[in-house]
């Protein structure tokens, strides 16, 4: 069954799947129709109203593992600022395909699901190949998440994640841990503050302390080291009273092998009893040895068939993907990041992924899916 990439990603790009609130379900019934008629096996694992992620399937034959390709159709929502054009259009203006979500990530989702779609006979009588198309990624790999509990992912011997990277075969993300710092005080009228215990000042105390924290590990080779950033401070609902709450948001980008838990329990030593900490997004990094065979199969076929070679150093990404969830699932299978679009487009007004890139993708996935189930 042969899928166009191109209108397929249109047909996606045509869903509001804004998150929040997500109502992803139409557009994951959408793409359970298409798979279906091309002969793979599918199922929906609804977790919300309006919310669902897909898993479909075909081969399974013999005692190799499947390849898994994965993407999300949730977006971020449009922003304050004036498109251009309409975001949920799909148009093609000079050789660019606009809209909210066309590079984050709707375009690597079709490209997968137009190439294997393409290729269903010549795999149905292999090892095979699966699909994890989620929901609610955006806010911390929701849908991934929901898929790992209901136990309905089996097995995959590699998992490719079709998140923007211009088609470069990338290695390995940071993990995100992200905190409200919590800081509780007594109100009182603002002229008379000696009556009260202003938690806007123990905010700034433990703020001063996140400036200076140190995760005292080692540099990752290629991910560096891990950071924290005070994104969100605050305090108070009037001037003339004295604040009994404050609230500091907290994103700390981690390394492999930097437990979370650990450094949460190093804050909590440092910054003491004046404040609680409260986990909103807990994702793990992402690394694969970019000297495996399966790594290096990946980049010598995106190097035949782009002409773009990974370079002496293996390539990472800033963001973190929903291999977060999914790569430990798989029981920490061999993970590369590699889409049709642009990272730098990712979340930004007049979003657009190039369409040769998306007729390359879809090469490129066809490619990885036959190699695959021939060995």
């Amino acid at each position: 069954m042969q899928i166009d990439p191109i209108a397929l990603s249109r047909e996606l790009v045509a869903f509001n799947t804004i998150n929040p609130p997500g109502q992803e379900l139409n557009c994951i019934r959408h793409l359970e129709r298409i798979l279906a008629d091309a002969g793979l096996e599918t199922s929906v694992h609804a977790f919300a109203p309006d919310r669902a992620n897909l898993v479909a399937r075909i081969g399974g034959k013999g005692n190799k593992p499947p390849l898994c390709f994965t993407g999300h159709v949730d977006t971020v929502p449009l922003g304050n600022a004036a498109w251009s054009v309409d975001p949920f259009a799909g148009e093609i203006i000079d050789g660019k395909l606009y809209g909210r979500g066309t590079t984050d990530m709707k375009c690597g989702v079709a490209a997968f699901v137009a190439a294997i779609c393409g290729m269903a006979d010549q795999l149905r009588d292999t090892g095979g190949v699966m699909m994890a198309i989620t929901a609610g990624e955006e806010i911390g790999c929701e849908g991934a998440f929901e898929l790992a509990r209901a136990n309905v992912l089996g097995q995959a011997g590699a998992l490719v994640v079709a998140e923007p990277t211009s088609n470069v075969a990338v290695v390995g993300h940071k993990g995100a841990l992200w905190l409200k710092l919590i800081c509780k005080g007594v109100t009182a009228h603002g002229s008379m503050p000696h009556l009260g215990v202003n938690a806007a000042y123990k905010a700034a105390r433990a703020i001063t302390l996140l400036e200076q924290f140190q995760f005292n590990v080692a540099p990752h080779p290629h991910l560096g080291s891990p950071t924290l950033n005070v994104g969100t401070v605050h305090a108070g609902l009037n001037v003339n009273s004295v604040p009994d709450r404050a609230e500091i948001g907290i994103d700390i980008r981690s390394i492999p092998g930097l437990a979370h838990e650990r450094i949460k329990e190093q804050l909590a030593a440092e910054l003491g009893d004046d404040v609680t900490l409260e986990t909103i997004v807990d994702v793990g990094a992402v690394w694969t040895d970019p000297s495996s065979p399966w790594i290096r199969q990946v980049c010598d076929t995106v190097q035949q068939l782009t002409g773009e070679s990974s370079g002496p150093e293996p390539r990472t990404a800033p963001y973190f993907t929903d291999a977060s969830v999914l790569t430990p699932a798989f029981g920490n299978a061999p993970t590369i990041i590699l889409g049709p679009g642009e990272a730098a487009k990712a979340h930004q007004t007049d979003e657009y992924c190039a369409v040769d890139r998306i007729h390359a993708a879809t090469e490129i996935y066809a490619a990885l899916a036959a190699k695959w189930v021939a060995q």
